[in-house]
């Protein structure tokens, strides 16, 4: 298996573990490149590094980030692998781990749940900014928020109504706006 195939299923595992914003391969101002990284309610966000074999696992001990770990990020974290690569005991403390068995993937171990620090919780933002700023550069000439009122113009073109099966913005599901869930 690659390590493009891994961090493919490591985007769907956090989809399926009720992730609603999913990235990968992106950088952050802190140098690391997380293989995947997904957010959930309450700005909880889960970390997968993906590890193809034994020797990569080896090198990604010495990365800054690891070394200091509070310059993470992940609320959660995560090693995705191959059965057997890595042993339980050789995780760093408080990370998961998930095996790929089949054509599933396994939580062999839970991580902690309040790994991230403050300084994690900003190379997040610095993170999510940054693919925004790309997603912007992308759309030009227009701007996220343009881009994202597309119904409201939609509904102007259609004398009003939106097309059937198109909910209004106001009455899509978006856990990310319920004001009971904090940072």
């Amino acid at each position: 298996m690659t390590h493009c195939q891994l961090v493919e299923k490591a985007v769907r595992w956090l989809r399926y573990y009720r992730c609603g914003v999913v990235l990968s391969e992106q950088a952050c101002a802190s140098g690391e490149m997380p293989d995947a990284i997904g957010w959930k309610r309450a700005c909880h966000s889960v970390l997968v590094e993906c590890k193809v074999t034994r020797a990569d696992f080896l090198a990604d001990r010495a990365k800054p980030f690891r070394l200091k770990p509070e310059q993470g990020v992940g609320s959660e974290r995560f090693y995705l692998t191959l059965c057997g690569v890595i042993k339980r005991e050789e995780l760093p403390a408080g990370w998961g781990l998930l095996e790929v068995r089949g054509r599933t993937v396994e939580m062999v171990q839970a991580s902690s749940r309040n790994l991230r620090s403050t300084a994690g919780f900003r190379y997040e933002m610095n993170l999510l900014l940054a693919s925004l700023r790309r997603v912007e550069v992308r759309i030009e000439p227009q701007s996220i928020t343009d881009f994202l009122k597309w119904k409201n113009r939609m509904a102007e073109y259609n004398r009003g109504t939106l097309p059937e099966g198109i909910a209004p913005a106001d009455e899509e599901a978006n856990v990310f706006l319920d004001p009971e869930m904090t940072c």
